[in-house]
């Protein structure tokens, strides 16, 4: 079962590091529109297009990257506190109820949107520069079924725990190791109660 979900998070840390590479993009197309726009005296309207493409491509395919490593924000004041069966059984209605059926319609709507788009070879319609974003909407049901496939991880962790009382193990980043290095310094060398790892 390991090997399985372990094989997932590595899908995951893939696409997730791979567009993280975006923030670079990024830099350097700001850096590339200030010296047009500011040294050179001649902007382009083309930049701010690009710019919102590769933001928007950052966070949609970095989802399932963050889920995969327990980063997204949860209301952890009271999750934390309770033990890990108690914390899984809220994590499976939760995924259940929400994250799948939601993720699906993302994954529905994304098709529906990708096809359109590229039926009318569709352009940006905020600036007149007529930049494509039929190539970056294909990107929305590709995120979502990474998310859905990380999605599917995450239950099966869930069930894990619910019979044996603990979470299964995750991949961690070399940072997340030093954060947690960190931590047991810092509580005594103690590891939180409940705490998911």
């Amino acid at each position: 079962m390991n090997r399985y979900l372990f094989m997932i998070d590595r899908i995951s840390a893939w696409s997730g590091k791979l567009f993280a590479w975006t923030v670079v993009m990024l830099t350097l197309l700001v850096c590339f529109d200030v010296t047009l726009r500011y040294v050179l005296n001649a902007p382009n309207q083309w930049v701010f297009d690009v710019a919102y493409i590769l933001y928007g491509l950052l966070f949609m395919m970095g989802g399932a990257y963050t889920l995969s490593r327990n980063g997204h924000v949860r209301a952890d004041m009271v999750y934390r506190t309770l033990q890990p069966k108690t914390q899984a059984w809220f994590d499976l209605v939760l995924y259940m109820l929400f994250f799948i059926p939601g993720i699906a319609a993302l994954v529905y709507a994304g098709i529906e949107f990708t096809q359109a788009s590229w039926s009318m070879k569709e352009v940006s319609s905020v600036t007149s520069s007529g930049v494509p974003v039929y190539p970056y909407k294909m990107f929305i049901p590709i995120a979502g079924g990474l998310l859905l496939l990380q999605g599917f991880a995450e239950i099966i962790r869930c069930v894990f725990c619910i019979r044996t009382g603990e979470w299964p193990q995750r991949l961690h980043d070399v940072e997340e190791e030093d954060i947690d290095q960190i931590k047991e310094l810092l509580t005594g060398g103690a590891p939180e109660k409940g705490a998911k790892p």
